[in-house]
Order: C-alpha cells, then structure tokens, then sequence
C-alpha cells in the first residue's frame, strides 16, 4: 500500500508566548494555529480515515457565488504559495454540555494552543517521479471566531511547487468530543480562486477513533476519471463505511450494513408482544440499517429493543439546533404527551359520546395533568398544548383542520367521499374497473364464494339508465378502490383482537358528465368463520333513513380501510421502507465525490433516522399505528402481504402507476405523453408536471456527467449500487424481471428520477396533508371498532341502531384515546420545520461550481416556480370541480414551496418526517 506523508514545515517564529487567537500578516508561511513548541510535527504514515457523506448542500447565498469561482486548487511549477484555510464548525447542544465535562480544561488548553482541528492537504496527483501518492501538506487549525452558533478556525498552509490541486483535506480532531464540520474553504491562490470541501458531517475525536476523517473538494469524479493522488481514498473510504458485518454499532460510527425488520417485537416483555420477521421468504420485506444489537431471549431470530436506534452518524439529527424541529417534536409527543393522554382518559374503550364532543377538541381542548418540568409542553410543541391560566395544568387544544373549518359537514357527503380518491390523501389507490363481473381470486374454498353482490342490475339501477354496465366499462366510466382481497386474509384474525374489526371491501364509483366521481356501490365481506358461511352485503345511497345510516357506517368502514392502507403502504412501505435500501447502499457503494452520489444526496436527509423513530414507536408491537388502526397487531405484517404482491420498482415511477391503475393511458400526442382517464384528476394534473421537471433537471445532470453512454455501463460503483439495491436492499425481489438494468443514460435517467419522485412527490403528496384531512378524525377514522349492524341483525347493537343510529356510528369511529393520539402524531407529521429543504429549493455545492450544472438547476427552479402559478391558477378555476368549489379544500399538496408550520403545501427534498 502507497503511504502518504506528511510535509514539514518550519516553524517562522519561536516564541511560546505567541497567541494562537492573533493571525499572521497574509503571505508568512506560518502553520498560523501553532505556536512553536508545537509546530514541528513528526511525519507519519497514512492511516485509514473517515469521509464526508452528509449534507453537502448550500443555500442559494453568497456562499453560492463563492462556490461558483472555485476550482481544485492551482498546480503551480515554480513557486510555492501560501493559502489559508477556514474551517467553519456548527455549536451544537453536546458542545455546550461537553464544557461540563471531565476533559473540558483539556479541550480548552487544546484551544489555548492552537491545535483544535489537525488539517492535511492532500494532492490529487501521484508524484511524477516516483509514482507514489505526495507528502500532504499539514497544520493545525485554531479559532478566529464565533458568531451565534457558528464558529469559525483557520490555518495557514504553505503548498510546496509541483504540489499540484488539492484532492482532499484530512482532518483530525484535537478535542475530546465530536464535532460537526459544515465546510472547509481555502484561499489565496494566485489567480483568485478558491477550493470548497463542503463537509456537513460530524468528526469524531481522534481519542475515541485514531482514523483521520477524509473530506474531498466540491469537484465531482466518475469512478474512472478520479485523480490519481485520491483514488486510494476513494476506495478505501467507502470500505469504511461498509464495515464487516460484526458487533453491535455504536451510536458515533457511520457504518452502513442491512438487516430485516427484527426489531419490531418485544417478546422479552410480553408474549403477546412477538411479532415475526420481516424480510426473508415467510414475509418478504425490503431490508433496513443494521444496528447488531443481542438477540431477544425468547426468540433467537429477533433483535433486542432499546431506548435509541442506531443509525450512522451523519444520519441522525438529533443534536443539530433548528434542524430537530420535527423530530424532537414528534419524540416528545410520542414520549411525554401520549402517556399524559393515557393518565388522563383512563378507558381505552371509551369513545365520544357526542359529536359535539369531538368538536369540543377544537374549541374547549383535554385538560392534561401537568408535567414536572414546568413549561415543558408549551416549549416543545406550543401548536398543540398550551398552559391554563390558573398554572394547575395544561391544556391539550387542536387547531381547526382546514377541511372542517371550510365546511363542518363536508366529511358527511358523498361527494367529498367520492373526490379525496382524486385530491385527498390517498390519490393512489382509485383505479379503473376493467374486468366484470367483480370476482376475488382468492379461494373459495376457504373465503367463500368469490363472485361479488355488485351486479350489473344493481350498478345500472344505480345510474339510473344513463348507460349500460358494458357501455360505462367501455367507455372508461367505472372506478373501484379495491382492498377485498388484501384484507380478507385477515377479517378474522383481526377480529380476535378485542376492540377492532375488519372487512374485505369492495367501493366502486361512477363518473359523471362533469367529472367528478358518484359512490354507487360499497359491498362489504367476512369469511366463513366458524360454523357461520361467509357473509356480504351491499350497500349504496338510498332515499330511506335506515338506508341512509347504513351506508354512513359503511363509508366508515371503507375510510378505515383506506385509511389503514394509505398509512402501512402508500405512504410507509412505498416511501420510508422502500427508500432506505437506496440510501445504505448509496452510501456504501457510490463515493462522496460521485456526482449521482451528490445528485441523490440531498433526497436522502433524514430518512434513515425518521425510520428509526418509526420501529422504536410508531410501527412496532403495541405503537401507535398497532393500537389506533383497524389492522392492530397485523398492520406492519400486511405491510408485507402488500410488498410481496404489489411493490415493483418499475411502477413507482408516477406515469407507471398511473397507467397501472388505468388512470392514463400512453398518448404521445398528449401532454407529458399521458391521456388521463380522469382529466380533472388534481393529483395527476400536478404530479406529472412535477415529474416532468425532476425528469429534465436529471437528464440534463446525468448527459452532462455521462456524455459518451457506454460510460453508464463501465461506471463500477454506478452498478455496485444499483446491484446491491435488487440484491442486499430488496434481497426478497431480487430476482424478479422487471428490474430496469442500467445500461444507457437514459436507463439512469428514469431510475433516478423515479427514486427522487419517491422521496419528494410521492411522500409529499400522502404526508403533509395529513392533518388537513385526518385532523377531524370523522372525515378519515383510522380504525371501525363494530361490525355492520346488518351482520348480525339479531343482538341487541341492531336495535340500538334502529334507536340512535348516531350512537353507532360514534361507537364504530376510534375511542377518545385513540383519536387524540393519532391526531396529535398527524399534527406533527404534517408540519414543515423552519429548515425544511424544497425540492429545487438548495443548491449543493458541487452543483454551483459547475457552470453547465448551474444552468440546469436553475432551469429546473424556474420550472417549479412555473408549477406553483400553474398550480394557483388551476385552484381559482371553477371548471375544475375536484380542487375548486364551495367548502372545497383547495389542492396544493404538490405546490412545490411552502412556509414552517402545517400548511397543506410543499413538497421537500427527501422524506425527513
């Protein structure tokens, strides 16, 4: 192995009293941090180090314009030249208390002399005559400053002539804490340039890990195009991050490794707390970050739990200031205010006697004991709890959701039914009725008879004549969303569980002249169970009042089911689960300097450590989502049934789902190549703008990187990514055909626009109208806790029914402590934080140093600003009945900008909440 040496320099001075915090006059080629009883440094061999992955992104600032006149440095001939180089630090909280600590007078003597950060210059070009890697040019970095959070240290470096440009920088921290470097600038080069080695990432100290961290210029590399003097680093690098497989990971490494979802259950607790696991050919699952924690006792093939997942280093935002809005919120609400809740509404059963009840949410609030910690609540998540005024206790107090205080009934209504399959929160599962008669495929003999009660008498009756089931099929008139077959396995396992049921069901729609969608038909079915038959029945809009209430609960039913499956599979397993196969091995495979690396990078922020919140409190055995959802204990689980029949990576692309579904159909003469079934489809309208402008924008990065395409094949790391995406990351699909190989640019350019369609429109357009719509929990109930009155006609619910049918349907909607704990995690899931980073929104370093890429991203930020009057324009225009009308929630779901808070628009970067 090459060794790479460190230069010497001579120390210009020899006073020990020389302040570090006083810097030399510009041109000495001082080490400017040291004073001379530490300046000499002996020369030692290269060791293995660490590399920047996180975050490398700027915003469009002065910091932009700056990037733009950078270069790698200058390969001087003649002449040595002096530079400087300013590390700029971020503060964050284990900082402040690390001034507490033991090693703290340490740290500071460290400081006192100028040595807080060890830097290496490395060059990118192998010595001439010897072939080796050059000596690095080294020195101390001490500080010059701190302005709020920000802290800034800076070094002098003499570069020797023939050095060449700089690669890379080494770095090296003094201190006995970690620290979180967000940049690296070096000036004062001849010609006025500069170089960037954006950071962003945390750098562990040199006593807890002897590994030098490596950060490599803004300048991006193909794998066959890597300078010389950095290939070695490159390579090793990423076998870093990739570690060995063994041990349990620790919360300061930034190893990336996969694993199935063992960790769901806690069998060591309670026995009714297994669960199976998930990823292997009993419940095929895409793979998550290995965290090599011990085996349950109980079970040797799940994983033990604990208070904190592990996660890479650079994953995790906990500590960062402004960058733990949500997510510090969600953990207080999951971890304080939920058990408050729980203390204060003592029967999990109890459901709101009222309506007016629920209302009093909105208005009156939930009086909360109040916590040890005074003010705790109202510091954390001021939206949702505030303090009473008497200082007793505090106040659990929703906001309004936009949805009921544009219209108070709107959730009652058909029409409102019928139009969130289009502009709601699951746009995704509506889709076009091609077969008839309706008929399941599962077994009969085990699920009953699979023909279904809708008829052709029935639907027609329905329509009153205005054509024939043939016709209305032909003509593309019918829509179904269809969850028969997916929970029928399940009706009765979950119906063992106390407090919830479940159905198959089956809602099939109409489409009317105008272009909005009528319900028809909802027939809702149960197994044979027992020594009962297999019951069903149907239930449509009737002029009758017992009629009229039947079909009220029935739509309840079919809204906790679509509910159910717009939370565990549109928005968990298609976007959080199914992305962080990208994102391990990306990091493993694709070095820092890639440009897809750095094209994908900013997509990915977060997503591994929100996952990691949902396993430790969401998804796991006796969470929210197991407690407060139709499918209890078999939610995740179903997740899986869906993954294994339904996900494809070739449909998550928007236009492949589309047509999938029947919803488009391919029309190269039509906009965006697409004829939509639907026209007045709000999700589609703006999706496919959307998808078109992410499309160009990668097109025209990829033809720029890849200009000759033979190089998308030869490119090793490209496809080391991509094979282990099919093989380690969704080891259970592996071998399916349907895979796409990347072998063209083009192939790269749909691959990677479908990955970043995922993580920014999919998931923007099924999360953060959350609350808008699930806010008053009427309109979209996550679980129905009684069966049909109509089921079993006989017992004493029938007759209640028939006496106060809005009692039942009360007691079929969540119980009080369901409801309010859901909406208070809705609440936060939907919220913007004030550092949320828009798709088109940041400029990454990388991108603004290069003229052809800046061109591009600018193109594709003027295109988004084009969609957001497109998508003003669309709301105002009283044609378009499914975004715009009386009451109407306006549809900006995929507006791509927004403001903090719960707004109902935006559509971020990556999947960060």
């Amino acid at each position: 192995m090459m060794m790479m040496k460190p230069q010497l320099q001579k120390p210009p001075f020899s006073s020990a009293r020389s302040s570090p915090l006083l810097p030399l006059k510009p041109g000495s080629s001082a080490i400017l941090s040291s004073p001379s009883f530490v300046n000499i440094l002996p020369a030692r061999g290269h060791t293995k180090h660490y590399s920047s992955k996180k975050y490398n992104r700027i915003r469009a600032s002065s910091e932009v314009k700056a990037a733009t006149a950078t270069t790698t440095g200058l390969d001087q001939k003649d002449t040595a030249v002096t530079v400087k180089a300013v590390v700029t630090v971020q503060e964050t909280a284990a900082n402040i208390l690390s001034t507490l600590s033991l090693t703290a007078p340490l740290d500071t003597l460290t400081d006192f002399a100028g040595k807080t950060f060890l830097l290496e210059l490395v060059s990118a070009q192998l010595d001439p005559k010897t072939g080796l890697e050059k000596e690095t040019i080294k020195g101390y970095a001490h500080k010059v400053n701190q302005k709020e959070t920000i802290v800034t240290y800076e070094s002098v470096l003499t570069i020797p002539a023939g050095f060449g440009d700089i690669g890379a920088v080494q770095v090296e921290n003094e201190h006995h804490t970690e620290a979180y470097i967000k940049s690296i600038e070096i000036t004062g080069f001849p010609n006025g340039t500069s170089v960037s080695v954006p950071c962003n990432s945390w750098t562990h100290s040199k006593y807890d890990n002897k590994q030098k961290r490596i950060f490599f210029t803004n300048k991006s590399y193909l794998p066959s195009e890597t300078p010389s003097g950095i290939k070695r680093l490159r390579e090793e690098e990423l076998q870093l991050l990739r570690g060995n497989g063994e041990g349990e990971r620790k919360a300061s490494e930034r190893i990336y490794d996969y694993d199935t979802y063992n960790d769901l259950g806690d069998p060591d607790s309670k026995d009714e707390l297994a669960r199976p696991v998930l990823g292997g050919k009993d419940h095929p699952y895409p793979r998550r970050c290995r965290t090599g924690r011990p085996r349950t006792k109980k079970d040797p093939l799940s994983e033990e739990r604990s208070s904190s997942v592990y996660v890479p280093r650079d994953e995790a935002f906990a500590e960062l200031k402004q960058l733990t809005f949500s997510a510090k919120t969600l953990k207080s609400v999951l971890h304080a205010l939920l058990p408050q809740l729980e203390i204060t509404l003592v029967d999990p059963e109890l459901g709101f006697p009222y309506f007016t009840a629920i209302d009093s949410l909105f208005n009156e609030g939930v009086t909360l004991p109040k916590p040890k910690a005074s003010g705790f609540f109202q510091s954390i998540i001021p939206r949702l709890v505030k303090a009473i005024s008497d200082g007793q206790d505090d106040l659990l107090l929703f906001e309004t959701p936009e949805i009921l205080d544009r219209d108070k009934f709107s959730w009652f209504k058909d029409e409102e039914f019928s139009r969130q399959t289009l502009a709601g929160l699951n746009p995704y599962s509506i889709e076009l009725v091609t077969e008839w008669p309706l008929k399941s495929k599962l077994d009969p003999e085990i699920y009953g008879p699979a023909e279904s009660l809708i008829t052709t008498e029935l639907v027609e009756k329905e329509i009153r004549g205005f054509m024939t089931v043939n016709e209305a099929i032909k003509g593309m008139k019918l829509f179904i969303l269809d969850y028969h077959d997916l929970l029928m396995p399940y009706v009765n396992k979950v119906r063992e569980v106390e407090g919830t049921t479940l159905y198959g069901s089956r809602t099939l729609f109409f489409l009317t002249e105008n272009g909005t969608l009528r319900p028809v038909a909802i027939e809702l079915t149960r197994p044979p169970i027992g020594d009962k038959p297999q019951w069903k029945d149907v239930f449509t809009p009737t002029w009758d009042a017992t009629g009229c209430w039947l079909w009220r609960l029935a739509k309840a039913h079919v809204c906790a089911h679509d509910t159910g499956y717009h939370q565990l599979v549109i928005h968990w397993l298609r976007t959080h689960c199914c992305t962080e196969p990208y994102i391990i091995a990306a990091n493993r495979q694709l070095s820092a300097m890639h440009p897809i690396y750095r094209l994908l990078h900013p997509h990915f922020r977060y997503t591994m450590e929100i996952n990691a919140l949902a396993r430790e409190s969401l998804i796991n055995a006796g969470g929210i989502i197991e407690t407060c959802f139709s499918p209890a204990k078999y939610s995740i689980e179903l997740s899986s049934v869906a993954y294994d029949q339904l996900w494809r990576f070739d449909m998550e692309a928007l236009p492949a789902d589309l047509i999938r579904r029947g919803m488009a159909v391919e029309d190269p003469t039509a906009e965006h190549g697409l004829k939509l079934t639907i026209e007045d489809y709000p999700f589609a309208n703006d999706g496919l703008i959307l998808w078109d402008a992410i499309k160009e924008w990668v097109g025209d990065y990829v033809n720029h990187y890849y200009p000759d395409p033979t190089l998308v094949e030869s490119d090793n790391e490209l496809q080391a990514w991509w094979t282990e995406v099919r093989t380690e990351g969704h080891a259970d699909k592996k071998d399916e055909p349907w895979w796409p190989v990347l072998k063209t640019p083009e192939d790269l350019i749909h691959t990677l626009t479908t990955i970043i369609w995922v993580t920014a429109g999919h998931h923007a357009a099924v999360n953060f109208g959350q609350y808008m719509y699930a806010g008053y929990f009427p309109n979209r109930p996550t679980i129905a806790r009684s069966n049909m009155p109509t089921e079993d006609p006989n017992d004493d619910l029938f007759k209640i029914f028939l006496k106060k049918p809005e009692a039942a349907l009360l007691r079929c909607f969540p119980s009080q402590i369901q409801a309010t704990k859901v909406m208070a995690v809705l609440d936060v899931l939907s919220n913007h934080s004030p550092d949320e980073e828009y798709i088109g929104g940041n400029v990454e370093s990388s991108w603004a140093e290069n003229p052809v890429i800046m061109a591009a991203f600018e193109r594709f930020n003027g295109n988004l600003k084009k969609l957001e009057g497109i998508i003003d324009e669309r709301n105002t225009n009283m044609k378009l009945k499914n975004r715009v009308g009386a009451g109407v929630v306006p549809y900006e779901l995929l507006k791509p900008f927004s403001e903090s808070g719960v707004t109902g628009k935006g559509v971020p970067n990556s999947i960060s909440i």
